[in-house]
Parts: C-alpha cells; sequence; structure tokens
C-alpha cells in the first residue's frame, strides 16, 4: 500500500506542471485592424524651404510704357504654424514693341497666411532696380496668392507698384509663374 500511495504522490505532483502550463492562456496585445488603418493620408504642402520658379508678366510705367517680360526667382520660406516669412530674388527680361529691351532686378521679403493647406496669401515688400537704361530705383510694395498644384508645385499671382528712390518713374509689376519647392 504504502508503494501504491508513493506511486499516486508522484504521479500528482509530476502532473502540476503540465497542468498548469496547459491551463495559461496566450498573452495577446489588441491590434487595429485593416479597416482601422488608413490606406493613404495626403500631406499638407509644405510651403518651408527654398523654391525657384519662371513667371511672365507686365510692367507699366510712365516713362517705358507697357513692357512684357518673363524671368527667374529663386527663394526661402520658413512656415511656423500657418504663418509664413520668406525672402526672394528675382531678374526679369523686359522688351516692349520696339521701343528697347532692358532687365530689371527685385530683393523682396514675404509675410503670409497659409489660409488652408493648398492656398497662401502674402505680402512683399522690398528694392527693385533696372539694370540698363535709365538708371532707376524703386521701393516696391505689393502681395499676391500662391496655390499648390502638386506635391512640389505652386502657382502664383503677384502684384507689385514701385514707389521711385531714383528716376522718378513709378511702376506697376503683374506677373504669374510657377514656383517649384525643394
Amino acid at each position: 500500500m504504502r508503494m501504491t500511495g508513493t506511486i499516486v504522490f508522484v504521479s500528482v505532483v509530476s502532473g502540476l506542471p503540465i497542468g498548469a502550463v496547459g491551463a495559461a492562456d496566450i498573452i495577446t496585445v489588441p491590434v487595429s485592424t485593416q479597416s482601422a488603418l488608413p490606406l493613404y493620408q495626403d500631406a499638407a504642402f509644405d510651403w518651408g524651404g527654398f523654391y525657384a520658379g519662371i513667371y511672365g508678366g507686365i510692367q507699366n510705367s510712365g516713362a517705358g510704357g507697357q513692357q512684357f517680360g518673363a524671368g527667374l526667382n529663386a527663394g526661402v520660406n520658413a512656415q511656423f504654424d500657418f504663418y509664413l516669412f520668406g525672402a526672394e530674388v528675382a531678374v526679369t527680361g523686359l522688351a516692349d514693341n520696339g521701343a528697347g529691351e532692358t532687365a530689371y532686378g527685385q530683393i523682396l521679403g514675404r509675410a503670409g497666411l497659409v489660409v488652408t493647406d493648398d492656398v497662401l496669401l502674402y505680402a512683399a515688400g522690398g528694392y527693385g532696380i533696372d539694370l540698363g537704361p535709365p538708371a532707376e530705383e524703386d521701393v516696391l510694395i505689393g502681395g499676391g496668392v500662391e496655390f499648390a498644384v502638386a506635391d512640389s508645385v505652386s502657382v502664383r499671382a503677384q502684384y507689385l507698384h514701385g514707389f521711385p528712390t531714383l528716376g522718378g518713374n513709378p511702376k506697376d509689376q503683374v506677373a504669374i509663374g510657377a514656383n517649384f519647392h525643394f
């Protein structure tokens, strides 16, 4: 009888760990299902950073009349929430109906508001100089609107008024162009 009691005791004691291990549940961590995960999320346009662009425009002044031109611009923007601050340089080649050709350079500061992810309204101010005859310099003030049309491309329309500091010839400039953001 002692032997039977020992065998029963050893069987019970050796079977306990196996039963305890078998009774333990697997630890699981709940995760989202595929339907809860977004498949694609359109990111907001990044207005901050460097950009370069091309544009065409019209400059109208008393001395030069109506001149048509095309130009190149390059700049940098810094975006803080929905505020934008930036600087830009631009050079425009201008020609009129046979009266002459000239170039016009400008340095601008920009401050604006990002109205939506894809729309920027800004004010601009700076300095402009006529790079050909006649020698003229202007203080420029104006503004514009810029629309994001692709991941790194925007189009804009801008108006600037030139108050003469040298040459006495006020100017109005209207330009439409595209910027490529890096």
